[in-house]
Formats: structure tokens, C-alpha cells, sequence
């Protein structure tokens, strides 16, 4: 499985950017697509997931009422719509696919080259 996250940006407090994860080679034992971000000297740390089946989702407790994660099963894409974005939202945000919505990176696969968040005025 291949994944590729694009979208990223610059913006300001208060705004929005939506990001999109295009999978490829999508099996039935990667049926979870997940969001992480990294920020500049911090680990990667998981946002939020999808189960691809169900359309289940769920969000660590910072980006609750602020994020939503959402899926177009035609074009195997999983989009993260980020709304009243603030500076600790900066980061490089990467999706990846897994068989469960586990917090830890190590289960996941598929990564690719994230995209760039920055929230700044």
C-alpha cells in the first residue's frame, strides 16, 4: 500500500486547510487510514483515523471539534478537514494505513512524504 498526503499550507489562526490522502495497492488488512503529525523537534504523534469500512472515525483530544476526518471510497481518498487551526497545529502531517486504529505509528504502513502545515500570522 502507498500513500501520498498533499494539501498543506500556509495559514493563520482561525483558518482552514483540508488534507488529502490518496492511497493506492488499498488491501482489506489495511482498512484504517491514519493521520500523524511531526512537528519541528517533537516525535510524530497521531490525529486522528478512519476506519474505511464504516467510515468510524476518532481524534486525539486536541483537534476534537476542530478536525474532521472523512473518506471518498471512489477514489480511495481520505481527507482531514482542519478547521480554527492554531499554531500548535504546525507540523508535517503524513497519512498511513493500518488494520486498526491503534495511536502508535509502529502499526502502520504505507508512508509517504507528508505535507507541510504551517499556522502562522
Amino acid at each position: 500500500v502507498q500513500l501520498q498526503a498533499s494539501g498543506g499550507g500556509l495559514e493563520q489562526p482561525g483558518g482552514s486547510l483540508r488534507l488529502s490522502c490518496k492511497a493506492s495497492g488499498f488491501t482489506s488488512e489495511n482498512r484504517v487510514i491514519g493521520w500523524f503529525r511531526q512537528a519541528p523537534g517533537k516525535e510524530r504523534e497521531w490525529v486522528s483515523c478512519i476506519n474505511t469500512r464504516d467510515g468510524s472515525p476518532a481524534y486525539r483530544d486536541s483537534v476534537k471539534d476542530r478536525f474532521t476526518i472523512s473518506k471518498d471510497s471512489a477514489t480511495n481518498t481520505v481527507y482531514l478537514q482542519m478547521s480554527n487551526l492554531k499554531p500548535d497545529d504546525t507540523a508535517v502531517y503524513y497519512c498511513a494505513a493500518g488494520r486498526n486504529c491503534y495511536t502508535s505509528d509502529y502499526y502502520y504502513r504505507g508512508w509517504g512524504q507528508g505535507t507541510l502545515v504551517t499556522v502562522s500570522s
